[in-house]
């Protein structure tokens, strides 16, 4: 299947999935339980909205991070929220904000322009040398 979602819109809904994970304790009202189930969802989003701004998309500020790797570690924390209330114990409390979350942002990992998974990897051989052609869709300057 071929990625769908561009990256100027990956990089909009970063910001609105990170601000989404760190109120989450309060939208769904489950502040109360604490432990893993408050702490992760602080923690990944902070995370989201720290790559958010530092990510090489159209909404990113600084443009150090590349989308790839954000896609890649965004499949990696998806999953990982998506299994910890059953990890850390707690889905007798809450688990459906954790499952539908940590899914939508292990669907835009996978899905997303760019993302390692299921997008090819695009070189340009120039001189002999192997470059990878920029996440972004305008060229970088080197």
């Amino acid at each position: 299947m071929k990625p769908f979602i561009s990256t100027s819109t990956y990089g909009f809904l970063n910001y609105v999935l990170a601000l989404t994970l760190m109120s989450s304790p309060w939208l769904f009202g489950f502040y109360h339980v604490g432990g893993a189930s408050f702490f992760l969802q602080l923690v990944f989003g902070w995370l989201q909205l720290l790559m958010a701004i530092f990510g090489r998309h159209q909404f990113g500020f600084v443009k150090a991070f590349p989308v790839s790797m954000h896609c890649f570690i965004d499949v990696v924390g998806g999953s990982f929220l998506m299994v910890s209330p059953f990890l850390y114990d707690y889905s007798s409390h809450v688990f459906l904000p954790q499952l539908l979350l940590g899914g939508l942002v292990f669907f835009l990992g996978v899905f997303t322009k760019t993302s390692p998974l299921i997008d090819e990897p695009q070189h340009v051989f120039r001189d002999g040398l192997i470059e990878h052609i920029s996440d972004v869709d305008e060229p970088m300057i080197h």
